[in-house]
């Protein structure tokens, strides 16, 4: 089986600065894989032990500067197999279709039967990648997985819902956003980064259409409001005070 992890280099949140107008200043952010996307990475490495013979792989696309030599090792060290990158600046305003076109075209190379996505990414949390990458796919569909069985062909994955837990079984090819509960991203050892310098990867341009583009008209951090600092000693009026606030 061959196994495909979509993931998204961003800026690490911790390294970006709220100026006084309140703009963004991302200019000392260091690349980083998103958080969301190692559990997807770290679910596919499990997974792929339980299926004998399998290849993971992992995609990205993004702009030029993931084609970075410590980003690469950090996902190769991960448990991986492959890296598929499109590297193209070309590709920085996508919205979430045109990003699915890059990938899909990526899924295709890798001829993946499992693709595996984020719950969401870290900056934009859009949530919209993943569906339309299995729209363009023309596979099923399954978010929010919390478990990945294999069950006489097909895929049996229990997925979280708001108040219940959701069993489904999916034919692959298919594409399974990952719950963050899901799995615990590994710590790379030294020995894996090592070989992580060993194992193959690719760097290409833009593979599809990139018209599709979002026209950033601005970014800026929320105002901040100073605390009430209410003192509550009873808990209804507490509750109350909260569901006037929501």
């Amino acid at each position: 089986m061959n196994i495909a992890v979509a993931c998204k280099i961003v800026p690490d949140d911790q390294d970006v600065r709220v100026e006084a107008d309140h703009t963004l200043d991302f200019s000392k952010a260091h690349d980083i894989v998103s958080t969301y996307d190692l559990n997807a990475l770290e679910a596919a490495a499990q997974f792929s032990q339980t299926c004998g013979e399998s290849k993971l792989y992992v995609l990205s696309v993004g702009g030029k500067n993931i084609d970075n030599p410590k980003i690469k090792k950090n996902i190769l060290a991960r448990g991986a197999d492959e890296l598929l990158m499109i590297a193209d600046d070309a590709t920085s305003k996508l919205d979430s279709r045109a990003t699915a076109a890059q990938l899909a075209a990526l899924v295709k190379k890798a001829e993946a039967d499992l693709i595996l996505t984020g719950d969401g990414s870290a900056d934009l949390f859009a949530r919209q990648t993943g569906v339309q990458l299995a729209s363009l796919l023309e596979v099923p569909y399954v978010s929010s997985a919390i478990s990945m069985v294999q069950r006489d062909g097909k895929l049996e994955v229990k997925r979280l819902l708001e108040k219940e837990i959701e069993t489904v079984l999916v034919t692959l090819p298919a594409v399974i956003s990952i719950a963050p509960g899901y799995a615990e991203p590994r710590i790379a050892g030294m020995k894996d980064i090592l070989a992580a310098g060993k194992k193959p990867s690719s760097v290409e341009s833009v593979q599809a259409d990139t018209t599709a583009s979002v026209e950033e008209v601005a970014l800026k951090a929320p105002q901040q409001v100073d605390r009430k600092q209410n003192i509550f000693e009873d808990i209804d009026e507490f509750s109350a005070a909260v569901k006037a606030a929501l």
